[in-house]
């Protein structure tokens, strides 16, 4: 007779791997003996499910019990084990007998009376059974809603050990038991409310930028006086933002699962974080002593990652060199490695200096020169090398402020432009890998689509050394954008030197 199997999954950044959870009992003192390279989280769950399975009213096997999670080279973490722990013991002790051949996946976290409790990566371990051919889970219950956005799979929730047992064996659970709350503290997403642009005054320049970065995914620096308006802007810029593609929503939603986010539906929308400059490195890149959990940029994949005060993040800026390239961030840990989406658009704000008056007509700055120089290196090239736009915010006319005569354009007159603008570029980049001009290779951009016959401002940029090789193929993506937004199927002249323009910082011309 085959012993029926039980499954979970093992979470290594958002993607997934089935774990066949064994259990066998045998001679000796009675333990708990449990291998398959667990961390310590899963370690304790010997305890946990042991006492578990008795306030359930189950016997323990009274000798040695071994529980093995395979493939035992494969590091398992985490607390999502302990139902399919319980289970595989009771199958061993012939407390349970499954009446179906069909596998099922079993997630959840034991409490000491029963009780199971929600967990995170709920979403993502059900992406990764269904990849691997599973068709039903058991998940704890209020977590169903996030379990059922994978098509296909029929998941049942369950509140207490023995709501799991009856589901197995084939006793039908109506009305589970609410599941506990997450050991973990939950995580406090954004609540997808995004300000809009017809509440800022002025800034027609400013506003400019933003509709370009967002038309073609563009990383921003924006630069100015305190009080000028770079974080105003900066936080609405989701609100020019189309909606993600069901790809994306399934990917940004996953990463917020694994963060402990409580979903009922998909992320559809497109992410908004802004972490203060005193934020760890783990908490921007992502990490941890124990799970491997996502940071901050991964948190804005396919969104916005807002720095304001960027000068005060330091060194930590560097640590965004690869995910602007590659889209992605690799964290890396003595026993195991995990891989973060992070393809997010950059948007940097930053005073002149550290009092914020330098160089500004009618204003006294009170920091020496070595002050300033020091302030602004803060920036490293290689990173300001990665913007695209680079736009130098100027203070709104006092009597603008006072009238407001003239109506401010909505957010949603700029998304219809930008959604056009997408459009053009996903039709023109069809086939490839690429859906926007901002993630266009550069190889792809000079061999592959047409440039304008005279490129000398480009070349005179660069024997002067204010443009790098990795500029022109910025510019050449902005020229693009400019394009799109302008209903043209080629890039011409104008786009280049109305790019450029934008590149270096200089408004005058480029709308």
């Amino acid at each position: 007779m085959v012993r029926p199997r039980v499954w979970s999954v093992a979470l290594s950044g958002i993607d997934g791997f089935p774990v066949e959870v064994e259990a066998a009992t045998g001679g000796g003192l009675p333990r708990v003996q449990l291998v398959g390279l667990p961390d310590a989280a899963l370690s304790e769950a010997k305890a946990r499910v042991r006492a578990a399975v008795l306030a359930t009213g189950l016997e323990w096997p009274p000798g040695l019990v071994t529980i093995n999670l395979s493939p035992a080279s494969l590091p398992k973490g985490g607390t999502h084990y302990d139902v399919a722990v319980a289970v595989a013991a009771l199958i061993a002790q012939r407390e349970v007998e499954l009446v179906s051949s069909v596998r099922t996946v079993l997630i959840g976290e034991l409490s000491l009376d029963g009780r199971i409790r929600k967990v995170r990566g709920v979403l993502p371990a059900m992406l990764a059974a269904a990849k691997a051919g599973f068709e039903r889970a058991i998940v704890p219950a209020g977590q169903q809603d996030e379990a059922a956005l994978v098509p296909g799979f029929t998941v049942w929730g369950a509140g207490r050990l023995a709501e799991v047992i009856d589901l197995l064996t084939g006793k039908p659970v109506t009305n589970p038991t609410e599941a506990a709350d997450a050991s973990s503290p939950p995580f406090d997403g954004p609540d997808g409310f995004a300000p809009d642009l017809s509440e800022v005054i002025g800034h027609e320049d400013g506003k400019f930028a933003l509709e370009v970065a967002a038309a073609g995914r563009h990383h921003l620096f924006l630069h100015g006086a305190p009080g000028v308006g770079k974080t105003m802007l900066a936080a609405r810029l989701p609100s020019i933002l189309p909606d993600l593609d069901e790809e994306e929503a399934v990917e940004v939603s996953a990463v917020h699962s694994l963060a402990g986010r409580q979903l009922t539906g998909l992320i559809v929308r497109p992410p908004y974080a802004d972490p203060h400059h005193s934020v760890t490195p783990v908490a921007l890149v992502g990490g941890g002593t124990g799970e491997l959990r996502p940071g901050a940029i991964s948190l804005a994949h396919r969104g916005v990652l807002f720095l304001d005060e960027c000068p005060d993040f330091g060194t930590k800026l560097d640590a965004l060199r690869t995910p602007l390239e590659k889209g992605t961030i690799m964290v890396s840990r003595a026993r195991h490695s995990a891989t973060f989406p992070a393809r997010f658009q950059l948007v940097l704000a930053a005073n002149p200096c550290p009092c914020g008056r330098h160089g500004l007509a009618g204003m006294d700055c009170t920091c020496d020169p070595l002050k300033v120089r020091r302030y602004q290196e803060r920036l490293s090239g290689p990173i300001l090398d990665r913007i695209d736009i680079k736009h130098q915010m100027s203070s709104v006319n006092r009597v603008l402020m006072e009238v407001g005569s003239v109506a401010a354009e909505p957010s949603s007159a700029v998304l219809q432009r930008v959604v056009a603008a997408r459009d053009r570029q996903r039709r023109r980049l069809a086939g490839t890998p690429w859906t926007t001009n901002g993630e266009v290779a550069g190889s792809y951009l000079r061999q592959q689509l047409p440039l304008p016959s005279d490129l000398g401002v480009l070349n005179t940029a660069l024997q002067r050394g204010t443009l790098s090789a990795r500029g022109v193929d910025k510019v050449l993506r902005l020229a693009w954008t400019l394009a799109d937004l302008s209903g043209r199927d080629r890039v011409g002249e104008r786009e280049v030197r109305a790019a450029l323009q934008l590149r270096q910082g200089d408004m005058r011309g480029a709308a």
